[in-house]
C-alpha cells in the first residue's frame, strides 16, 4: 500500500468520512471536508490510566523514532490521546517535533516524556528542557528512564518527581523499565509514589510480566505497554524469505491485538513512523484477537525466536567478559527491528567504554546460554560489527 492509498483509506474508513467527498477534495474539486474532532473518532476505545484517572486511548503513540510531525498530528486528529517521548529521543529533538505537532490540541492530549539523570539535580534539569522543547508548562507523566533495579529508586530520585508535581510541572509521575521488570514494578508499587509504570510486554513474554501488570494495575498504578511489536522487524530486508512472511501474516497487527486483550493494560505506545503503521495499529483498538492472529503469532515467533531478546535477564552473570548482554541485544533490536541503525548505534555508546571493545569473537566458546533459544553468540558478534 503506498502512502497516498493509505491515506484516502484512513481517511475514509477508518475515520468513517464520505470516500466520494474525500477523492473530490484530493483533486481539488468540491467543497472542503472539515477535519473531524476527537468527538468524531468512532474506532478508538479508551481506557483509565490507573489511579491517576486519565481517559487515554488504548493505542497511544510511541514517538521515538517518528521524523513526520504530520502522523502525530494525524493520529490527534482521530482521537489517539497519548503520545510518548523522551529527553534523550533523536538526540534530544524529538520533543522539539512532538511539542509542534500537538500545539494546537495540548488541552486535548496527554504527554509523556522521561529523564535519564541519575540526581534530583540533573533530573529536574532534564524536566525544565523537556518543557522547553516541547512549548509547554507541564508533562501529564514524567517517567524515570530504564530503571532496572528496585536500587535505582532512591528517595533523591523520588523527591526530585515529587518536587515537580508540587510545581505542577508534571502531573503524573512514573518509571520504564526494560529488564528485570517483576522486581521493579513491585519496588515500585512499594515507594508507594509512583503512579504509572511503563513496561516492556508482548507476546513472547507473557509468562513473566503478566502477574506484575496484575499486582500493579490492583494497586491502582498506571500501566502502558511499550516494545508491543516484538522487535518490530517491520522492516525485514526486501527479499528476505523474513520480510515475505512478516508481509503477508500481518504479525504486527496480531501482536498488538495480544497487548490490547490484557484488561491490565490501560495503553500501549507502539512506533509509528507512517499513516500505514498508525491505519493499521488503529484498527487494533476494534478487532478481536482470535485464533487466527493466535497462529500468526505462533509463526513469527517461529521467525524471530532466535534474534529476539525477552529481556528475561536470565543471561545474568554468564559472560565471562561482563557484557550487558539483554542492553546489547536492544540496540541491534532497534537497528534490525526498528530499522533505525543510527538508534542502535547511539544507545551503544552509551554503554560503558570497556563494554564495548570487548568482541565476542575472541571467545574460544560462548559459555552464555539463552533459555528462549537466542542465538546469543552470534547476535553480540552482529552487534559489535555494526556498532564498535
Amino acid at each position: 500500500m503506498n502512502q497516498s492509498a493509505s491515506r484516502r483509506s484512513f481517511l475514509a474508513a477508518g475515520l468513517g468520512l464520505p470516500a466520494a467527498g474525500l477523492a473530490s477534495r484530493t483533486a481539488g474539486l468540491g467543497p472542503t471536508i472539515e477535519t473531524p474532532t476527537l468527538q468524531q473518532a468512532g474506532e478508538v476505545r479508551y481506557r483509565t490510566l490507573g489511579r491517576t484517572g486519565l481517559k487515554v486511548s488504548a493505542v497511544g503513540f510511541g514517538c521515538m523514532i517518528t521524523s513526520d510531525a504530520s502522523v502525530i498530528e494525524r493520529a490527534a486528529e482521530a482521537g489517539v490521546n497519548y503520545f510518548d517521548t523522551a529527553r534523550g529521543y533523536q538526540g534530544g529533538n524529538n520533543e522539539r517535533m512532538v511539542g509542534a505537532a500537538l500545539k494546537a490540541r495540548r488541552k486535548q492530549v496527554y504527554i509523556s516524556t522521561k529523564t535519564h539523570g541519575s540526581s534530583k539535580q540533573a533530573a529536574l534539569a532534564d524536566l525544565e528542557t523537556s518543557l522547553r522543547e516541547l512549548g509547554t508548562d507541564y508533562v501529564d507523566v514524567w517517567y524515570l528512564h530504564g530503571i532496572g533495579n528496585p536500587a535505582q529508586l532512591t528517595d533523591e530520585m523520588l523527591e526530585a518527581q515529587q518536587t515537580a508535581k508540587q510545581q505542577g510541572k508534571a502531573r503524573f509521575v512514573g518509571l520504564s523499565t526494560h529488564s528485570n521488570q517483576a522486581e521493579v514494578i513491585q519496588g515500585a508499587v512499594k515507594t508507594g509514589k509512583i503512579d504509572v509504570v511503563l513496561v516492556a510486554y508482548n507476546f513472547t513474554m507473557h509468562k513473566t510480566v503478566e502477574p506484575a501488570l496484575e499486582v500493579a494495575a490492583k494497586a491502582g498504578l498506571g500501566v502502558v505497554a511499550m516494545k508491543t511489536m516484538a522487535g518490530g522487524f517491520r522492516k525485514a530486508r526486501p527479499g528476505t524469505d523474513l520480510h515475505v512472511k512478516l508481509s503477508r501474516e500481518g504479525a504486527m497487527l496480531a501482536a498488538l491485538k495480544w497487548v490490547l486483550r490484557n484488561p491490565n493494560v490501560h495503553t500501549t505506545v507502539p512506533s509509528m513512523t507512517d499513516l500505514d503503521q498508525l491505519e493499521e495499529n488503529m484498527r487494533a483498538m476494534t478487532s478481536p484477537f482470535t485464533e487466527a492472529d493466535q497462529q500468526i503469532l505462533a509463526e513469527h515467533l517461529r521467525y524471530i525466536g532466535p534474534l529476539y531478546c525477552r529481556g528475561c535477564n536470565r543471561c545474568q552473570g554468564q559472560c565471562p567478559q561482563g557484557l550487558p548482554i539483554p542492553e546489547m541485544l536492544r540496540c541491534l533490536a532497534y537497528a534490525e527491528g526498528y530499522g533505525e541503525f543510527a538508534l542502535g548505534r547511539e544507545r551503544f555508546l552509551e554503554l560503558p567504554a570497556h563494554t564495548r571493545q570487548v568482541r565476542c569473537r575472541d571467545c574460544a566458546a560462548c559459555g552464555v546460554r539463552c533459555p528462549n533459544g537466542v542465538r546469543v553468540a552470534e547476535r553480540m558478534r552482529r552487534a559489535q560489527e555494526l556498532f564498535a
